[in-house]
């Protein structure tokens, strides 16, 4: 048995009933394996991938909380702080119901790649809670903020761990795990990115992700010849994500006709608009019924009455952007069969790993999330360096370095596929190169 057989037996083993993240390791493991083989006795020697796998720390705490009715609401919380060989641990907090230790744990060792592909000093981590803050009141979201702070703290800071938003954790759930840190700790230092403009936030915050996905993208899609400009795109999910992809996509000429959200899903054949989707997500917080209701060319589509998905639609280039495993092999072959060129991921490992396989065997370009994502993170890192500086960035400033790092992304993945005889591949790519730099970096700091 090779020597990463044996640790991703040892992963499945160790860690029973994570689906999760046994799909993150095994993705990864598949593509490293050459750079493996090639240092495989060194490896071994030094446990390099039996510590890659194995979490720094893992903190899981409870999160008990008032609510309007007076009533004890009792959370689960946790942080899982994977891999500080390049920085101190980064990576967001996210709130919804379907967080799970393995949730968490793929995110986090995810995190570890993303983030040495931005060539920015920051590490691995991932934290959250399976408390819903649909539905809740603003108190009660305060509440819940406050409460989970009162244990997080301890375990975090600017030059140790800094934790941002995710699904479910926006500027509000930011501005109020801030201020009970503030309160706790009499510090006001960059601990958390995301932040309000007003106390430390960065420009572009809210729309990196959006806007990197796309900046890669049109970067991949240049390097083979083929021009955004006029291409049809299907985009999942209308969060923070979706709606700046969107957003990106139109202004570099591109046609947007789809978003969704949990209950359903939208086609707009005239193209998505960005300002009324904002003001029914954004501000008014509805569902996109109420975007249908009032734009004449859209369709709404109920996800359990109907059992589509937008991506069924004729598209140039998907990009998922809502949650993992969403784009499933059906929704590969049906994007194939109406001749889709490239798939981007927006969200953290959107698409099933059969799926992933397929259009690589249809030849439709992918880029993974842990590349295609990146922008979020990136200009999160950026955040804090202007915390540390105790300066404010224009929005052209971090917007111009955040398309800079971007490009860089995707010409390290292509040049790690093309050194590997992969070109093209641009999951092997990523892989490799952020693998390379991270085992380098432990290397180094010896068995720690």
């Amino acid at each position: 048995m090779s020597y990463i057989e044996e640790v991703y037996q040892r992963v499945l083993t160790q860690n029973p009933s994570q689906p999760e993240f046994h799909q993150a390791v095994k993705e990864v493991f598949d593509s490293i394996r050459p750079v493996v083989e090639e240092n495989e006795t060194e490896y071994r020697r030094n446990a390099l991938l039996e510590r890659l796998v194995s979490p720094e720390r893992q903190i899981i705490f409870r999160v008990p909380w008032i609510d309007d009715r007076g009533q004890v609401q009792v959370n689960n919380g946790m942080r899982v702080q994977f891999n500080s060989a390049i920085g101190p641990y980064k990576g967001g907090l996210r709130l919804h119901p379907s967080v799970t230790p393995s949730v968490i744990k793929f995110l986090g060792f995810e995190q570890i790649f993303k983030n040495a592909l931005t060539g920015l000093p920051i590490g691995g981590g991932k934290g959250g809670s399976d408390f819903d803050p649909k539905g809740k009141s603003d108190r009660e979201i305060m509440a819940f903020c406050q409460a989970f702070m009162q244990e997080l703290y301890r375990h975090i800071g600017a030059e140790t761990d800094v934790p941002a938003g995710d699904i479910g954790t926006g500027a509000r759930e930011i501005g109020y795990l801030y201020g009970e840190y503030k309160k706790l700790t009499g510090r006001f230092e960059g601990v958390l990115t995301g932040k309000g403009k007003t106390f430390g936030g960065s420009k572009v915050r809210s729309e990196a992700t959006g806007y990197g996905l796309l900046y890669i993208t049109q970067e991949m899609l240049k390097s083979n010849g083929i021009d955004i400009s006029g291409k049809t795109v299907s985009v999942s999910g209308s969060g923070n994500v979706a709606i700046y992809a969107i957003e990106k996509a139109e202004q570099l000429g591109a046609r947007v006709v789809t978003a969704s959200d949990s209950n359903g899903w939208i086609y707009d054949s005239e193209g998505i608009d960005v300002e009324l989707l904002k003001d029914v997500k954004e501000r008014r917080r509805q569902r996109l019924t109420e975007y249908a209701s009032l734009r004449p060319s859209a369709v709404y589509h109920d996800k359990k009455t109907e059992g589509t998905t937008p991506w069924s639609v004729k598209t140039d280039i998907a990009l998922p952007c809502a949650t993992q495993n969403e784009l499933t092999l059906d929704d590969a072959r049906t994007l194939v069969a109406n001749g889709v060129i490239a798939v981007c991921e927006g969200a953290n490992m959107p698409v099933t790993r059969e799926a992933t396989e397929y259009l690589k065997e249809k030849k439709v370009y992918f880029i993974p999330g842990k590349a295609a994502n990146a922008g979020g993170v990136a200009t999160s890192a950026l955040e804090m360096s202007q915390n540390s500086e105790r300066l404010y960035w224009s929005f052209d400033e971090v917007d111009s370095r955040l398309r800079d790092i971007m490009t860089r992304i995707f010409r390290k993945i292509d040049k790690a596929a093309r050194d590997y005889g992969m070109p093209g591949d641009y999951v092997a790519g990523a892989n490799i190169a952020a693998f390379k730099k991270v085992a380098e970096a432990m290397e180094m700091q010896g068995v720690v």
